[in-house]
């Protein structure tokens, strides 16, 4: 969270506002008959959140067969790798956008180390979880990050996926010029570490290029701003305070906690959310460019990635 806008002494939601373990499971309990099979919790620091395991564990109760995922800055991965695999949990991306320590610094705010994020990838490979690093790319400032990247999650045979840098949850001072592109991306590579080819078996609403070299090595593009996929995307994304947004750059969402206290079961939270879903037409990426500027978004570290 911008340390300029929330000091220590910010007052938080009170707790009442905030969905409760039980809240989240039912409304996930809800969206199963509208075809749900992926679950990922965000934040924030989900890991922060207290007991995040047995929230793991609530939602794995709901359907064994859910695709259940975590993104997570990566710095206690070490310390809950073995019960977030315990819990339930399918997969985890590793937000990192450096392997430098001075730059992680200064994207974190914190003195958080490259080997102590890297050490708890390890530990969630070593406990049998999926691992994916995603890396936000800002021309001028971390692409000479980019091939030491490569290189060393090639060694560590984990999937790096590169997102072009996005005016996403009202970013500030969003300048296109700071965008670099997944094929600048992928020229670099290719002029420097190998040949990269495009893996043409994506699935439906993934949202990542996926292009690799002869030996089978694989990396993700995540291009919305060159190449925007609007027209498949399939998410939904839940705030902690229980509104429903149906896009990155909504600027408001659906209230469903007030639905839940009003003692909505499953069914009607059901009913609710299928009829928003139907009336959607986001496709912000596809037009920003015709966007008034006053547009504002809500918060990326409010609604989650």
């Amino acid at each position: 969270m911008p340390p300029e806008e929330f000091s220590q002494s910010h007052e938080f939601l009170p707790r009442s506002e905030i969905l409760s373990f039980e809240e989240i499971t039912l409304i996930i309990k809800s969206m199963l008959k509208l075809g749900l099979r992926k679950v990922r919790i965000t934040g924030g620091e989900p890991l922060l959140r207290k007991d995040i395991c047995k929230l793991i564990s609530m939602i794995r109760e709901c359907d064994s067969n859910l695709d259940i995922a975590l993104t997570t800055n990566g710095s206690l991965l070490g310390k809950f790798a073995s019960n977030l695999v315990k819990s339930g949990l399918d997969r985890v991306t590793v937000s990192l956008d450096a392997i430098d320590d001075e730059m992680i610094g200064r994207i974190s705010n914190s003195n958080v180390t490259s080997k102590e994020i890297i050490d708890g990838i390890i530990a969630a490979k070593n406990s049998g979880l999926e691992v994916k690093v995603n890396t936000v790319v800002i021309k001028g400032f971390n692409e000479n990050q980019i091939l030491p990247m490569v290189e060393l999650f090639y060694r560590m045979n984990i999937i790096v996926r590169f997102i072009e840098y996005m005016d996403v949850g009202g970013t500030k001072d969003w300048n296109p010029n700071q965008v670099v592109f997944g094929n600048e991306i992928r020229t670099l590579i290719g002029q420097n570490i190998g040949k990269l080819s495009p893996v043409e078996d994506s699935k439906y609403g993934e949202v990542a290029n996926r292009w690799s070299f002869d030996s089978g090595y694989e990396i993700g593009f995540i291009e919305s701003i060159s190449n925007p996929f609007c027209k498949s995307c399939t998410r939904a994304r839940i705030s902690a305070n229980g509104s429903i947004y149906t896009c990155l750059f909504s600027e408001q969402g659906h209230d469903l906690k007030s639905l839940i206290k009003l003692g909505a079961d499953a069914n009607d939270i059901s009913n609710a959310i299928a009829a928003i879903w139907e009336k959607r037409d986001d496709r912000y990426s596809e037009i920003r460019h015709t966007i008034s500027s006053s547009s504002t978004p809500v918060q990326m570290h409010f609604i989650g990635g």
